[in-house]
């Protein structure tokens, strides 16, 4: 490898890296903003009692709000309009796609890690916890790139994923997340960093071995990994937060097990 490569290699990393903290930079500030929407409703007082100030406040961070997701949605649907699309761990080699991506460093494509932990992360969220949650991006890509020192292509499968999860919790890409909802009572009391991290790749362990009868969507699936995971997630946060990798990988064999 000459020295030129490593050079590009390295630009290209650096790339990815800034382009997903730029994309969190406006994600943190829609966030921040729908959160100080509301801060002209008040419970049972009238809108011509509430402060001027809070008025102005509300109508300026609701205004804020649509500018930066009618800028997302056109850009996205000029650009790349498949986007926001959770890419499918039912895909032919989609396991070994995302191993892979840990060492994609393209300026030009989000690399797969990316955009599946992301999404996922995104997804397990919006169907098992309440509003408001925020997931960075940036930090998804720290994972990556600190995985990228250290996985190997001949290592097993829950080797892999064990070492991901590891990662993933411990960049904390998960900034804020809601209360678990009433049928998601497993996530109460744990790191969502560690839930959504670990869900996700038990998600793709069990894809890895073929999409399960009866189950027709990602979001079923996602579910099915949540709640064989839910009585062991104590004890995955603790080998997570020790970082051992052996343990952790023998724990999702043992999941996978039950699948």
């Amino acid at each position: 490898m000459t020295s030129t490569s490593l050079q590009i290699g390295a630009f290209g990393s650096h790339a990815v890296c800034a382009a997903a903290g730029l994309r969190d930079g406006f994600r943190a500030a829609q966030f921040y903003a729908r959160d100080l929407a509301h801060a002209d409703q008040f419970d049972g007082v009238k809108r011509r009692e509430v402060p001027l100030i809070s008025r102005a406040v509300g109508v300026a961070a609701r205004l804020f709000d649509r500018l930066l997701g009618a800028g997302a949605d056109l850009s996205i649907r000029i650009f790349l309009p498949t986007w926001r699309n959770l890419p499918s761990p039912f895909a032919a080699g989609f396991l070994q796609g995302v191993v892979g991506g840990i060492h994609d460093r393209s300026i030009i494509h989000n690399p797969l890690f990316n955009a599946y932990f992301f999404r996922a992360a995104k997804r397990i969220l919006e169907r098992c916890t309440g509003r408001p949650y925020l997931v960075l991006e940036h930090r998804v890509d720290a994972a990556r790139r600190r995985l990228a020192t250290t996985t190997r292509a001949d290592d097993s499968k829950e080797s892999q994923l064990a070492r991901m999860v590891i990662e993933l919790a411990a960049q904390r890409a998960v900034a804020r997340a809601g209360m678990p909802s009433a049928r998601y009572r497993y996530l109460e009391g744990v790191d969502p960093n560690l839930a959504v991290a670990a869900i996700s790749c038990i998600a793709l362990l069990f894809a890895d071995a073929g999409r399960p009868a009866g189950i027709m969507s990602e979001d079923d699936f996602f579910d099915v990994a949540g709640a064989l995971a839910g009585p062991r997630l104590a004890r995955i946060a603790a080998l997570a937060e020790a970082r051992d990798e052996a343990s952790l990988a023998a724990e999702l064999r043992a999941i996978k097990d039950q699948y």
